[in-house]
């Protein structure tokens, strides 16, 4: 069997940040929340970094038309996209901060392309073609069924895109099986309560991860206190 994720020290470069990546099903709420975290290190003093995937960059333009259906491709294809936005958005971005000593904090990750693209691709190969990509210090995935996904997507969007449609719950037990192949590396957050009682949820998984990252608010303290 294919190791799944490879840690970060296994990739040979000094990374002094914390890395974290939210994902789950479109709906789930993660823009909000990742947002929201972003908001809440930075007030605390935390030099933090947020971005997504796909990115803004070429590469993801082309990923973002394909989802809109402006364009058409094969399922392997969008895969390796995806892939190669990626990698550039890893190197380009992520690496850099996490050397810089940043909380790097990501809107998807790779974990997407496993859950999503094994609807239309073979798994391992998803995993093999992402196994080089670093793993987070902490994935949190929010987590909603399909049904208040779909309602609260149907609110805010005119069209649904590619992946948005009857197999969203399979989607969902694919972020969940990945959650629970990382271990203590990954928190399953109940995302269809209010947005404060997420966010709470979400300040308290982050809480743990940064424990033995001292608080740049009091540069006395050897770790951070508990968020909230």
């Amino acid at each position: 069997m294919l190791r799944l994720y490879p840690s970060r020290s296994s990739i040979k470069l000094e990374m002094q940040g914390v890395f974290v990546a939210f994902e789950g099903i479109d709906g789930a709420g993660l823009s909000t929340h990742s947002r929201l975290l972003y908001e809440e290190l930075s007030k605390r003093g935390y030099e933090v970094l947020l971005t997504k995937e796909p990115t803004d960059g070429l590469i993801g333009g082309l990923i973002k038309a394909a989802l809109r259906g402006e364009w058409r491709t094969d399922p392997a294809t969008l895969q390796l996209l995806f892939a190669a936005d990626r990698c550039h958005h890893v190197n380009t971005l992520v690496y850099p901060a996490l050397r810089q000593g940043k909380v790097v904090i990501t809107d998807r990750y790779k974990y997407s392309s496993i859950a999503y693209g094994s609807l239309d691709c073979d798994r391992e190969w998803l995993v093999e073609v992402n196994s080089k990509f670093p793993e987070p210090d902490l994935l949190i995935v929010l987590d909603v069924p399909a049904e208040i996904a779909l309602e609260r997507i149907s609110r805010v969007r005119f069209g649904f895109e590619l992946f948005e449609n009857s197999r969203l719950e399979i989607v969902r037990e694919n972020f969940l099986q990945i959650a629970e192949e990382l271990g203590e590396r990954a928190v399953v957050v109940d995302a269809s309560g209010s947005i404060e009682e997420v966010h709470e949820r979400v300040l308290e998984a982050v809480s743990k991860v940064l424990t033995s990252t001292p608080d740049p608010l009091d540069r006395d303290s050897p770790a951070l206190p508990p968020l909230g």
